[in-house]
């Protein structure tokens, strides 16, 4: 992973400063609540393969920053939303933003981060820029709309389950892929290889963080421990554990979890049983098949140090433990 880390070293600091300096242009209303979200301690990914890939295409200008941080932007507007909808207490180990700030001013926030990161993405004149943007905001939005709509009726249904990752999280790895692509030039052949890459290493991102939501303690997640259990979230763990069980207790349990009333105790015998029958290490699994699909993805490529920087990025996300 030497090169991974060499490369972050180097790029972070002007990626971290290109956010501070659009986030100190907001209202100020809004400019603490996006300074706080964008401060606190994200692996800013999305930016970062933008960047890989629009150098692994050729691109050798320095204006880069725009749209990779606009993809920063999106994502970090929709964890401000998503606490807020989930009611949060905690987001990467610190008071999740609408406890410090307030409903209304992160709400706003993420409004602006939002539209801040739309603005950003048309500087460059380049409608399949802004097209890719308006596509990956959407497509989110969706994710995360259907994730709601599912916890109020939770099932054993793994294609719903997948299709929701796909949507609130995927789809925007996919998008800063597609955009780095797009911003070198890329044929729709390599483009389309991009967003392959990006669509499967989200998936196998999300999947590791619902693992890590049953495994790691909150002092490495920085979240609640089982937070997506006590938010009524039914991920693949979960779904792993309820599908080798009977078929009785799987029912008493969503009809639990639909009527938000799991106790402290149910969920910590939910949290020991998943741990117990390995269903974490079984999700990581699930994720390393859709790694190898991502690197697979690069077989087009033409060798460099860009992609041995993405093949270890895809690595990583089976070793993270936060």
């Amino acid at each position: 992973m030497d090169e991974l880390l060499r490369f972050f070293q180097r790029e972070l600091p002007e990626i971290n400063e290109f956010l501070d300096h659009e986030a100190d242009q907001l209202n100020g209303l809004v400019r603490d609540v996006a300074k706080y979200i964008l401060g606190s301690g994200g692996k800013r990914i999305r930016p970062m393969l933008t960047l890989l890939f629009a150098r692994a295409l050729g691109y050798g200008k320095d204006d880069y920053q725009a749209i990779a941080c606009a993809l920063e932007l999106l994502h970090s507007a929709t964890l401000l939303h998503d606490d807020y909808l989930d009611e949060a207490e905690l987001r990467r180990g610190r008071e999740a933003a609408h406890l410090v700030f307030g409903r209304t001013e992160t709400i706003l926030a993420g409004d602006a981060l939002l539209a801040l990161a739309n603005e950003m993405g048309a500087r460059y004149g380049n409608p399949r820029l802004s097209w890719l943007l308006a596509k990956g905001i959407m497509e989110t939005a969706m994710g995360e709309i259907e994730e709601i709509e599912f916890s109020r009726s939770p099932s054993l249904d793994r294609e719903t389950y997948m299709r929701i990752i796909i949507g609130k999280t995927a789809r925007l790895i996919e998008c800063a892929c597609r955009c780095g692509a797009a911003l070198a030039g890329a044929t729709p052949e390599q483009e389309d290889a991009a967003g392959e890459f990006g669509l499967n290493l989200g998936i196998a991102f999300q999947l590791v963080d619902d693992a890590l939501d049953y495994a790691s303690p909150t002092s490495e997640t920085g979240k609640p421990e089982g937070g997506d259990l006590k938010e009524g979230k039914v991920t693949l763990p979960l779904i792993l554990l309820m599908e080798e069980g009977d078929e009785a207790g799987a029912e008493v349990l969503l009809e639990a979890l639909k009527e938000g009333r799991l106790s402290d105790a149910q969920t910590a015998d939910i949290l020991g049983q998943v741990r117990e029958g390995g269903y974490s290490e079984k999700t990581r699994e699930e994720a390393a098949l859709y790694v190898e699909k991502a690197k697979a993805c690069l077989d087009g490529f033409a060798p460099g140090d860009e992609l041995v920087v993405l093949k270890q990025a895809a690595d990583f996300v089976l070793t993270r433990t936060k």
